[in-house]
């Protein structure tokens, strides 16, 4: 017998879907649209967004496919810029109205951070996207786009200067400032934007406020320095130990550079003169308390704060791969030809995937300077008494005011 299997009259669909009607709990909603108000495609301002995609290849009368894919790619790494911005903008408020003191609100900051954080991997593997399209695809749109360039990107300028890198390390673009790309109100956010406290200029007063260095306290940077120096001594004296020999020979060449280094961190002269020239960018009191959270991270007292210093660092890994992945992109796509803008195109972009633009460059640096944890000064009760209470001394860590 053929057909189908359900035909006849021993199957009634209407029948029981009227019955199911009746105990269906996912039905029992009421559809508060019906009544007026607010909709989803007005809330989010739908008819201005996704009307927002103008074909420059259209308007010239010969439509190319992927130039849709191109604007819509750029435009959601602008939208998720101005989310960046906004969480970058509510961190550095925290700092500077003093309300990161108070332990509740170094979390928000934490959270807010994981969340640049989480936005920017995003923004790294959207490249993957955009390389869906050949360099031919591009090429058969990309005359259409000059003189616009994604250097012109206000957004992307600001989030740098907020996050603090060094204009005196900017590379030149065309031999001209970065900011006379701009015009008009956006070059003044651009200026504003210098002038204002950047979140590297934030972190490192809070990072000089550590509590434990200052030589009334638990003296760690005294106490420190005294261990290093003993422990170089034990360390001299076990190789002088060892016979003649090409091997101690080798052992003694690196104990040397090994002593140049940790020696080197204990010579603020040098500090100063290394931040002078831009290899360093915290103060010499900021980078004292950024090794001190690095060396006690596991204490109660210190979690919070090296959880902070990890996402500056994955902030600043994330950036670099961002460029890195631009430049790579660019490469694929136009080779060695210029910008559509009028830069070098490729080379340029190549040259801002260096340390120049890494804003917490220090904190990477800090595993240089790691010893043996028994070098490390040892805390006891009074001492561990005296980190929890240190900080809240200043009635100012008691403000209850919300940060945002």
């Amino acid at each position: 017998m053929s057909g189908c299997p359900f035909a006849g009259n021993n199957y009634l669909f209407s029948k029981l879907s009227l019955e199911d009607e009746k105990d269906d709990k996912s039905q029992e909603g009421i559809n508060k649209a019906s009544r007026g108000g607010l909709v989803y495609g007005d809330y989010l301002q739908l008819n201005k967004i996704l009307n927002a995609q103008e074909l420059q290849s259209e308007k010239k009368g010969k439509k190319i496919h992927d130039e849709h894919l191109f604007i819509v790619t750029h435009q959601a790494y602008e939208l998720w810029f101005k989310q960046i911005l906004w969480e970058m903008d509510s961190v550095r408020v925290i700092f500077q109205n003093g309300h990161v003191r108070d332990e509740r609100n170094m979390l928000k900051v934490i959270t807010r951070m994981n969340r640049i954080s989480m936005i920017m991997k995003l923004l790294v593997e959207q490249f993957s996207v955009l390389e869906t399209m050949t360099a031919l695809d591009f090429f058969d749109f990309r005359y259409y786009l000059s003189p616009a360039s994604g250097f012109q990107s206000l957004q992307f300028r600001l989030l740098e200067n907020k996050i603090g890198v060094p204009q005196s390390l900017r590379v030149p673009y065309n031999r001209r400032h970065y900011r006379d790309n701009f015009k008009g109100q956006d070059y003044e956010l651009l200026l504003k934007s210098e002038q204002e406290p950047t979140l590297l200029q934030l972190v490192e007063a809070w990072l000089e406020r550590t509590p434990g260095l200052d030589a009334e306290g638990f003296d760690f940077w005294g106490q420190f320095e005294v261990n290093v120096s003993k422990g170089l001594e034990e360390e001299f004296a076990l190789v002088q130990a060892k016979p003649e020999s090409e091997e101690k020979d080798d052992l003694l060449s690196e104990f040397q550079k090994q002593k140049d280094v940790l020696l080197s961190l204990f010579d603020e002269k040098r500090h100063e003169h290394l931040l002078s020239k831009g290899e360093r960018r915290l103060s010499y009191k900021a980078l004292k308390g950024a090794l001190m959270i690095y060396f006690y991270r596991e204490e109660p007292r210190f979690q919070v704060p090296f959880q902070l210093l990890t996402s500056l660092m994955d902030l600043d890994v994330l950036m670099t791969k961002w460029r890195y992945n631009h430049v790579c992109m660019v490469h694929r796509m136009i080779g060695s030809k210029a910008g559509t803008g009028g830069s070098s195109g490729y080379q340029y972009l190549r040259s801002t995937v260096s340390d120049r633009y890494k804003v917490f460059v220090d904190l990477f640096n800090l595993s240089t300077f790691l010893v043996p944890r028994h070098w490390i000064p040892k805390m006891n009760p009074t001492i561990h008494k005296f980190l929890y209470t240190a900080e809240y001394c200043d009635s100012s860590y008691f403000s209850s005011e919300d940060s945002d």
